[in-house]
């Protein structure tokens, strides 16, 4: 498995478990870290993905909200909406990622730790919002970092 992709479960899990605790501090994410201890050469991008993810949340999640059709947040289960997250930072953020990637990523992760639907359900709201991306339907702040 690669580096990237390992980061992005770990920062799956990581936000899972900040979502779950309803506190997005810097100590939950300590907290996490100490647990689970990611790997030193994963370190970065998992940091920068969850830091992305908690620091454009409010946008993230009006982004997702947009594109899922009578599907609150709350109703989503915690991985799907938390692996959703990840790749819309990534598509909105991370312009060195090819979107085809963190949409494939998602969808992956999805199966992984998800439900039979959660790769089925990614992929419908991810490609409406990268299609909304690419006719310049959303806008959004240049960097959150």
């Amino acid at each position: 498995m690669g580096n990237r992709r390992k980061s992005r479960e770990l920062a799956m899990q990581a936000l899972f478990y900040i979502d779950m605790s309803r506190n997005d501090s810097n100590e939950m994410l300590e907290r996490f870290c100490d647990n689970f201890s990611p790997p030193k050469k994963m370190i970065p991008f998992f940091l920068k993905l969850v830091k992305g993810v908690i620091q454009g949340k409010g946008e993230i999640d009006s982004i997702l909200e947009r594109f899922s059709d009578n599907w609150k947040l709350s109703r989503m289960s915690c991985v799907d909406r938390n692996t959703m997250r990840i790749a819309v930072y990534e598509l909105i953020y991370c312009h060195d990622i090819p979107y085809k990637v963190s949409i494939n990523e998602a969808i992956d992760m999805g199966k992984k730790f998800g439900t039979k639907e959660s790769g089925a359900f990614i992929n419908g709201i991810l490609d409406s919002i990268r299609i909304a991306l690419e006719k310049k339907e959303i806008h959004v702040k240049d960097t959150i970092h």
